[in-house]
């Protein structure tokens, strides 16, 4: 049974920094591009990042290049979302998702078949 377990999420003040985790477990995590997604109230839920199976390719939405960055650490089955300057428009439930069967650099939500739980993420102006 595939898992992934979100972590890191929390209130923070406009301009701060969080770091979330998802730790994934019941299948071999190198073997998945992993992106992380976001959905605020009201709205779809979109792309925030994604990363290719070795961490040598990765893709970001433009409205977090160069204040978001995305890494893995595939002997410890976890992936990470370092965030920083955020602004209150960055206030979603995030969620982690591993990709169907790719290895690669994924972006389109239904090339992802396991999401975990989400985690909030709220800044304050």
């Amino acid at each position: 049974q595939v898992q992934l377990v979100e972590s890191g999420g929390g209130l923070v003040q406009a301009g701060g920094s969080l770091r979330l985790s998802c730790a994934a477990s019941g299948r071999t995590f190198s073997n998945y591009g992993m992106g992380w997604f976001r959905q605020a109230p009201g709205k779809e839920r979109e792309i925030v990042a994604a990363i290719n199976w070795s961490g040598t390719s990765t893709y970001y939405a433009d409205s977090v290049k160069g204040r978001f960055t995305i890494s893995r650490d595939n002997a410890k089955n976890t992936v990470y979302l370092q965030m920083n300057s955020l602004k209150p428009e960055d206030t979603a439930v995030y969620y982690c998702a591993s990709g169907r069967n790719n290895r690669g650099l994924i972006v389109k939500a239904p090339e992802y078949d396991y999401w975990g739980q989400g985690t909030q993420v709220t800044v304050s102006s």
